[in-house]
């Protein structure tokens, strides 16, 4: 995860709660909980996301108020999880900080 989102612009690691956190423009828009082989991200389609796969991607009652979706890292695909990173990360970035992922692309 870390290889995939600390080079994206304006992205910084921290703790948040004991627990590692991906930040952009000062939001959280990943958090990690080890002990529980989980991902909480930030979504606008976490009911898209539990339909597909209930076992993977789901809610507690604490996360049922905030647009945030829990995501089991043992069973979900190395290729939703890089798009639900970068999802989660332009939901969360500024426009100047999009151009510039978008312009980091286009370079390769």
């Amino acid at each position: 995860m870390k290889s995939t989102l600390l080079p994206l612009p304006g992205v910084t690691h921290k703790m948040h709660f004991e627990h590692p956190a991906f930040y952009v423009n000062d939001k959280i828009f990943a958090n990690i909980h080890e002990k529980d082989e989980q991902l909480a991200i930030y979504t606008t389609e976490r009911e898209k996301w539990m339909a597909l796969d209930p076992h993977t991607f789901f809610i507690t009652p604490h996360y049922q108020n905030y647009k945030y979706m829990l995501v089991r890292l043992e069973t979900v695909s190395p290729g939703d999880l890089k798009h639900l990173l970068i999802t989660a990360y332009l939901a969360r970035a500024t426009k100047k900080l999009i151009r510039e992922y978008e312009e980091m692309i286009a370079n390769g």
